[in-house]
């Protein structure tokens, strides 16, 4: 059944209308009581020998054959006493359907919402959005908060072989509140990388959670593969891949302080949007070391099945981009303006 806004509206007003007929049923039953009376009257004499049965209770008769009600009832929507089963504000034609009513150009907001995923033609309600609005609101909201507190599935760890170290952060709550900490290494970091990680090797991959664990989850199967074998086919050498919690992009430097690395690949968590929660992001910096900033990387980001750039097309990419920083020896701005010429 399609739920149009006026739909909604009326549901809301059949859970108002419930609440009314539930307080008068309840003041109904307790008032003979207040005076004494029994709180079922005596059944009334029948004409015949039999006696009638005596009346069934109201929630009896709505729930009976007696016919519905209310609105939310007759729509089947209604779960209980005050429950109203409302449809997924999430399924895509519900995502994207234009409430704005009687629109000055209908085809021309249409339009315009076809090239984006911004939130447009959302309606309002007075002051206020729209229910289907905000409840859908709401659910990319959760979904984004689950992504950021999440913690990166240790299958996925485990698949790769990839062994787990800690920046500064003490927990969740702090790597939020102090990106300078989440830049830095722990001192047991540097000593796990320093035992296990070959040193000086062409590429070395990193993978870290950042503000999305649900991009490593959902991203790390599909990208990881396509970079070692892409890398490893051009005769690159590989340093040992591993994985930071609570990871920063500027980790890229504390990082290749210690494995000494030509180029650095870091595989981390964007911080998720409204709607797309699981975005990888790919960093990449030639010889990165203390003092390096923005300017000194290369980024490939919303790397997502969900309305970015497929982790396997991804993937290829980033080998590229490894490629040429070996080549020209730079990244960030001066392979940009080594590599002015070449288009």
């Amino acid at each position: 059944m399609t739920t149009t806004p006026h739909d909604l509206d009326a549901i809301i007003a059949a859970v108002i209308e419930e609440l009314r007929a539930g307080a008068a049923a309840t003041n109904g039953r307790e008032a003979p009581a207040a005076t004494g009376s029994t709180s079922v009257p005596a059944a009334a004499p029948a004409p015949a020998a039999a006696p009638a049965p005596a009346a069934a209770p109201a929630t009896q008769q709505r729930s009976g054959a007696a016919p519905p009600v209310t609105h939310a009832e007759a729509s089947g929507r209604f779960t209980g006493e005050f429950g109203i089963d409302l449809p997924d504000p999430t399924e895509p034609e519900r995502r994207h359907a234009l409430r704005v009513e009687d629109p000055y150009d209908a085809e021309g907001l249409a339009n315009m919402a076809s090239t984006t995923t911004a939130r447009l033609g959302v309606g309002r309600s007075g002051p206020r959005p729209r229910t289907s609005s905000l409840l859908l609101f709401q659910a990319d909201h959760g979904v984004t908060q689950d992504a950021i507190h999440g913690t990166v599935d240790p299958e996925v760890l485990e698949r790769f072989d990839l062994f787990t170290v800690t920046t500064r952060v003490a927990d969740r709550e702090e790597y939020l509140l102090r990106p300078d900490l989440g830049r830095r290494l722990s001192d047991q970091a540097k000593a796990d990388i320093t035992e296990r990680c070959t040193k000086s090797p062409q590429v070395q991959i990193v993978v870290g959670d950042g503000l999305s664990a649900a991009a490593i989850d959902n991203n790390l199967a599909k990208i990881l593969p396509v970079i070692e074998q892409g890398l490893s086919a051009a005769k690159i050498s590989l340093g040992t891949p591993f994985f930071v919690e609570n990871a920063r992009v500027g980790l890229m430097n504390d990082i290749n302080d210690i494995v000494g690395a030509e180029v650095i690949i870091l595989l981390i968590g964007e911080r998720p949007g409204l709607g797309i929660a699981d975005a990888l992001s790919a960093y990449m910096g030639y010889r990165p070391t203390a003092g390096k900033t923005d300017a000194d990387r290369d980024l490939i980001c919303m790397i997502t099945e969900h309305g970015g750039t497929n982790p396997l097309e991804a993937g290829a990419y980033v080998v590229e981009f490894a490629k040429r920083m070996l080549q020209h020896q730079a990244s960030g701005q001066e392979l940009r303006r080594l590599t002015a010429d070449d288009a």
